[in-house]
C-alpha cells in the first residue's frame, strides 16, 4: 500500500550522475538527509546486474524504513521484493503489470499529458510521476518541458497522487507543490551535488514549507 508521504521527496538513482559515489553510499547519503522513497533506475546495465544493484539497495531501504520502487522492469521488482513499480508509456502495459504483481505492489506511471493521466488512473496506477516539469539533462527521454501550468492541470484532473519530476531544484519544488504535486522526483538535484545530504535537507524542507 502506498503511504502517500512517502512521495514527497522521491530519489532515482543514475550512477553515471553520482559524482564517482557508489549507489549505497549516496543513497544512504540522501535518506540522512530527508529522502522519503527510492526508486533505482539504471538503464545501461544488464539484467544480471540490475537484480545484484536493485537486491542490494533493497536490503539498504529495508533498514532505512523507505520504500523501494523499479523501474521499467517487473522482474526485477518481483525478483527483490520491491514495495512498488514504475512504468513509462513505452513500458508493459498497467493492466498486464498488476496482474503480474499482484495488488500488494504499488505501481506508478509516467504521464506528459491530461489524458494519459486520466487512462493510467483509470486502469489502476497509484501514484503518476508528472514530466518533464523543468527542462532537465538528467534524463534523455525526458522529452520537452510540460511547465507548471499543465502540472496544475493534471493534477487538477485525477484524484490519485502526483509527483513533479523534471529540472527540480530548492526554488522550484515549492511552485509544484502550491500547483498541487504530493511531492518531487529528482536525480542530479541530490545526487549530482557535492553535499548529498545538505541538498537532501534543502529540498526536504522546500517540499514541507511551500
Amino acid at each position: 500500500m502506498l503511504n502517500r508521504n512517502s512521495l514527497l521527496l522521491y530519489l532515482c538513482t543514475d550512477r553515471a550522475l553520482s559524482a564517482g559515489r557508489s549507489l549505497l553510499e549516496a543513497v544512504a547519503v540522501a535518506a540522512a538527509g530527508g529522502v522519503t522513497m527510492v526508486q533505482i533506475r539504471e538503464k545501461e546495465v544488464v539484467s544480471r546486474e540490475f537484480y545484484k544493484l536493485a537486491l542490494e539497495l533493497r536490503v539498504l531501504t529495508r533498514c532505512l524504513g523507505l520504500p523501494l520502487v523499479v523501474n521499467d522492469r517487473v522482474d526485477i521488482a518481483l525478483a527483490v521484493r520491491a514495495e512498488g513499480l514504475h512504468l513509462g508509456q513505452t513500458d508493459l502495459p498497467l493492466s498486464i503489470a498488476r496482474e503480474i504483481v499482484g495488488r500488494d505492489m504499488f505501481i506508478g506511471v509516467s504521464v506528459g499529458t491530461v489524458e494519459e493521466a486520466r487512462v493510467a488512473q483509470r486502469d489502476g496506477a497509484d501514484y503518476l510521476g508528472v514530466g518533464a516539469v523543468f527542462p532537465t539533462g538528467s534524463k534523455s527521454d525526458a522529452g520537452e518541458a510540460i511547465g507548471l501550468e499543465r502540472l496544475q492541470e493534471i493534477c487538477g484532473a485525477v484524484t490519485i497522487p502526483v509527483v513533479g519530476i523534471g529540472g527540480v531544484n530548492v526554488l522550484n519544488a515549492a511552485q509544484m507543490r502550491r500547483a498541487g504535486a504530493a511531492g518531487v522526483a529528482v536525480i542530479s538535484a541530490i545526487l549530482s551535488q557535492p553535499d548529498i545530504k545538505a541538498a537532501a535537507e534543502a529540498l526536504s524542507q522546500a517540499v514541507r514549507d511551500f
